[in-house]
This record gives C-alpha cells, structure tokens and sequence, in this order.
C-alpha cells in the first residue's frame, strides 16, 4: 500500500537519505500492466528558500523526488555564510529563492554564487521576491491554511494545527518565514504541476526535517534541560540594561576564549556539534598537545597573543566605507603583528597537527608586508592627539614643509602683527595675525569704545569680516598677501594626509584575503586552547573513537556540572551497545541521582570532550 507522510522527529542526512515519517494510508492504484513510460523517472529537482539575519540561517527546500517540504531550525552561522555553502553543495538546488531585502553578506554571497560559469552543473537560479512574502504571520497562515495529502479531511481546523505544530518547530521564526516564502514560490512557478488546471496545487505528501552530513541535531529543550547554555539577568546593576550573562552551565565554564570570534566559534560548536571522526580527532589532537606539561609556556604565550585579534571584518568595512578611525588603525596593526607571533610560535610547533600547519603556511608574508606599512605611515600619537589619521615624518616631502611652516607659524605672525600695529591708528593698543582654517589669515583689534555701530567698524585700508568676543577681524593687504602665499596649510596637510590614508587603506583592503584567514584560524586556536584549559583544570580527559563499534563505554564518568556544585560526587561507569544491549532501564529511590545520571550520559556524546577521572583504554563511540 502506498503512503505519504509528515516527518515529526526524522533527520535527513544529505538528499539521498530516508526519514522516519507519520503517515496516512492512501488508495492503493489499479493493477495494470506497467508500460515502458512507468519505467522512467523525471530528473529530480529541488528549490532552496532561504533567509539569513541576526547571524542566523532559516532554510526550506522542496524536492521533487518525493514531493515533500525539508526544513532546517534555525541555526548560527559565520558572516561567511559557510553553513548555506554546504547546504548547496549537499542539496545542489535548482533555484535559491530569498527576498530582495537582504543583509550585505548575503547579497555578496548570492551575486557570487549568480556569477559562476552557466556551464557549471552547481550554478543554480537566484530568485528574489518581496519582503513581504516573507512575513512571519502571512507565513504561518501560508502553513496552516495549506492542503496537504497526508492530512485526512476528517481533522478539524484545530487538530491540524496541533498536528503541523508537532512537526513544524514554529519558534524558528527565520525557517517559518523561510517555508511561507517557499509556498509562495511553489504557488507562483507551480512545480511539476505546470500544464495541469490551475485549481491543481503543487504537490506536498510531507514535511521532513534536514540535516547536514555528520552534524549531530539537538533541539532546543535539550540545551535547555542539560544546561548546555543558561542565561540569567547581570547582577550589576549598570548592566542590567545591556543584556543578559551566561549562567553556570557547560559553555560558561568551557568558554575561556580570549577573542570576541572565539567565542562566538565555541558557541557555534556547540549549536552544532558534528560527529566527523576527523574534524573530532583534528581538534582532540591540539586539545592533547596543549595538555602536556611541557607545551604550558608555549599555551600561555598564545592565550596572550590571542588577546590581541580584534574585530577585522567591521575594520575591512569601515576601510571600505571610508569611515576608519584612529583606533581602527592601531587594532589593526596590533592584530596584524600578534597574528605574525602565532604564526612564528605554530612554525616551532610539530607539523603532523593540521592547525599548526595551516597557521604556518596561511599566514603569508602579506600580514608582515600590511604591518610594516602601517608602521611605517601611521602616527599613532599624533593622530590620538589630532583625532584625525596622520603621517610620520620623512613620507612625503610636501607635508613635512607645511607642517615645518604650519609650526614656526605663531612666531612668524607675531612679527607680521608688529609691522601692521605700526600702520593703524594710534587709538588700538594691540592688534594680531591670527590664521582660521578654510578662511585664512585675519588681523584682529580689539572693539573700542567708540565702535558702536556696523559703520564705526570701517577702517581705511582694512575689508571688515566679523565682530566675534569683542574683537574685529579685518583683511588687509599683508593676510592677502599671506593667503596666496602661504595658503591654506591646515586643510591642504589634511587633504594630503587623506589621500595618503586612502592608498594605504587600499594596500591594505587588496591583502584582506589573508586577514580573514587569520581570524578563521586564531579563532579556531582560541576555542582549542580554551577547551585545553578546562581540560587540564577540571581533569578531563580525551575520548577514544573507533568506526567499528557502535556503542559507548565509559569508566567513571562525571557531570561536569553536578561536580562544581556538590560537595562529594561519585563517578559512574556506563557502556551501551555491543553485547552489552542498547536499551537499560535505571531504577532507584527518590533523589538517587537518576536523572543526573541520564543527563550525565547524554552531556558526554556530542562535544569533543569526555569527563572523566583518568584516560581509560575502553571509551568507543
């Protein structure tokens, strides 16, 4: 008998893989002889609709092999968007479907992905729709009101609401708005149904939740329950209004990162904790090596460079934009040169560990080359004290002799304010040559008695400008003649200066490649160096992981949680699968520690550290 379903709890690992799915018999068709047509297969199609925002990623596809909806919950992704790339690369869609109102990385990502060969198999169509085909309510009212097959018409309006809400995760408002948007395309293109009657609606025989190859799906009642992240409101009473804290729970007393991106990498690890055999033994193998007493010095000297690598993309934008600071600058050369220290400390380290070779081979000359520019152009002090960028001496010869004029200026005006005294009436005691940017150089008098009226401020000789704390400005034929000689130095050092800090944000901008590298890296550092830490401070030791067994073998396992808050905490042992059977039934009295127990054997599976009292030789997954 065939049937269609709806997916309430099933992953789908990559396109090819099947989903345990809820489903509702159907008429079986009539026997018949199957002619040769039954025998072909349509090429199968999918259509990705996907939305990114808040450094997350909703997405939903359609895939014409099986008439059915595949989403994915929301999940945190890098502005690089390297979660959507491999979604692409495993799903390979025939259309992206998003909405015209994006965010700069997506619209980046989007045009270089449309740009590709039209030659190439991957290159899929990019389809923008209006924003408001997006919206959260009209996407909900999209999938509640939608008919589906697996749907028995008997089920009121309410019982069906309750059923998608018991498939469909409706607090991932990005993948909501995601799958509003991708009915919507569906309606408009009407796939597979294009030469039926336009009362025949493109087919949905059900919902299935995706995902990715080796990545491990955790909903969000689980982080909840183990206490993977726990926020609570900031004690102080100044940051109450800046947000919330990380409570006890495994992040926060995991998360030593030195560096806003490994933070921010530690937590992506665990929002999606992978069981790739290599990529868990290739973070093990750093964790291990940073675990031997001899390599703390070497651990600490890197903890301290990492301290020093800043936000670059936001500094890369800003150089883009043309709005760099002053701090812009000197974070940058500081992160430039502490990435040099990582990169000369990895090239002493044992090349068989694939970061140390990364950093070592990534980190190109190009970081020594932007370091010695800026070291080279930059003043820092001088630009802290002007608030603006400027150059070191001996850069350009034609701002150093402003600056040396601009310098000697107060002496020389006190010489040219003398001789003017010497020609004004015997009535002003004092006058001076003072020099305003973008308005030159002025003699100022101070207002007499008998200066009452706009008239009484004419003098013979002198063209009136302003009257200003009780002083006249005048032109005469010197500051004339000081204008065209001398110009206006101020603003002609600035614009000069300007034009030096735009080459070198040029120079700089043309090398970002190799910027971006070294923060994907030193991230990945930081996150290794801060779990090596815990490691070596709360005792925990490297799990052993066989592809032959299925199965978990644990000696004296802790909840490393349960363990800080306890006074006395005893170890257990655990082992599942094998001939040791898969299902164990846990029995006790009242407050015997069953539940911790569980959640102690459950915190153990996903995160590339086991806790444990000792290496044991019997731990497989």
């Amino acid at each position: 008998m065939a049937s269609a379903g709806a997916t309430a709890g099933g992953m789908r690992q990559g396109p090819g893989a099947g989903a345990a799915a809820a489903s509702f018999p159907s008429p079986a068709p009539a026997p018949g002889p199957a002619g040769p047509e039954d025998d072909a297969e349509e090429p199968a199609e999918t259509h990705l609709c996907v939305l990114w925002g808040a450094g997350c990623l909703g997405m939903a596809y359609y895939d014409t092999s099986d008439a059915a909806i595949h989403f994915m919950p929301d999940a945190p992704d890098l502005e690089s968007l390297q979660l959507l790339q491999r979604v692409l690369d495993e799903i390979n869609p025939r259309s992206v479907v998003t909405s015209a109102k994006q965010d700069e990385n997506m619209t980046r990502f989007l045009g270089k992905l449309a740009s590709q060969e039209h030659g190439e198999p991957k290159r899929p169509e990019i389809i923008f729709l209006p924003s408001v085909d997006f919206g959260l309510e009209i996407s909900k009212q999209r999938l509640l009101s939608g008919s589906y097959s697996f749907i028995p018409d008997s089920m009121t309006t309410t019982e069906k609401i309750l059923f998608l809400s018991s498939i469909i995760p409706f607090d991932c408002l990005l993948m909501v708005r995601a799958l509003g948007g991708l009915l919507k395309f569906l309606g408009r293109r009407r796939i597979g149904v294009e030469l039926e009657d336009y009362n025949v609606s493109v087919p949905i025989l059900g919902f299935k939740k995706f995902v990715l190859t080796h990545l491990v799906s955790i909903d969000q009642d689980t982080y909840s329950v183990l206490q993977i992240f726990k926020s609570e409101a900031h004690p102080s009473v100044y940051k109450v209004a800046s947000g919330l804290k990380e409570g006890l729970s495994l992040f926060g007393i995991l998360n030593r990162c030195r560096c806003k991106w490994g933070e921010k990498l530690l937590r992506l690890w665990f929002t999606r904790p992978t069981h790739d055999l290599g990529e868990l033994n290739s973070r093990l193998d750093v964790i291990q090596f940073f675990l031997l007493p001899q390599n703390l010095d070497m651990a600490q000297m890197l903890h301290r460079l990492l301290g020093h690598i800043k936000n670059v993309p936001l500094i890369l934008k800003r150089m883009k934009l043309s709005h760099t600071k002053v701090s812009d600058w000197q974070v940058l050369y500081k992160t430039v040169y502490s990435a040099l220290g990582l990169r000369d400390a990895c090239r002493s380290l044992p090349q068989a560990i694939q970061l140390f070779r990364d950093i070592a081979q990534e980190f190109s000359d190009d970081l020594h080359h932007i370091a010695s520019l800026i070291g080279k152009v930059v003043d820092f002090e001088g630009s802290l004290a002007a608030n603006r960028f400027t150059v070191l001496p001996n850069i350009d010869p034609e701002i150093d002799e402003k600056k040396r004029r601009l310098v000697g200026l107060p002496g020389f005006l006190t010489e040219v304010a003398r001789k003017e005294l010497e020609n004004l009436d015997c009535r002003i005691p004092s006058c001076s040559v003072i020099y305003i940017p973008l308005i030159g150089f002025l003699l100022s008098i101070p207002r007499l008695p008998s200066m009452v009226e706009a008239s009484d401020f004419e003098i013979e000789g002198l063209d009136f400008m302003f009257l200003s704390e009780e002083k006249l400005h005048y032109r005469s034929a010197r500051t004339k003649e000081l204008d065209a000689l001398l110009g206006d130095l101020h603003c002609d050092i600035r614009d000069q200066e300007t034009l030096l800090m735009h080459q070198l944000q040029c120079q700089v901008l043309a090398r970002a490649a190799v910027l971006t590298r070294v923060l994907d890296l030193a991230s990945r550092l930081d996150v290794l160096l801060a779990l090596s830490s815990a490691a070596r401070d709360y005792g925990y030791s490297r799990p052993r992981y066989s592809p032959r067994l299925l199965g978990v073998r644990i000696q004296n396992g802790r909840h490393p949680l349960m363990e800080l808050c306890a006074r006395t905490f005893v170890p257990n042992s655990a082992e599942c699968g094998g001939d040791k059977g898969r299902v164990k039934v846990i029995t006790g009295p009242n407050s015997s520690g069953k539940s911790i127990y569980l959640k102690q054997l459950r915190i153990h599976l996903p995160w590339p550290l086991h806790f444990h009292d000792r290496p044991q030789p019997g731990l497989r997954e």
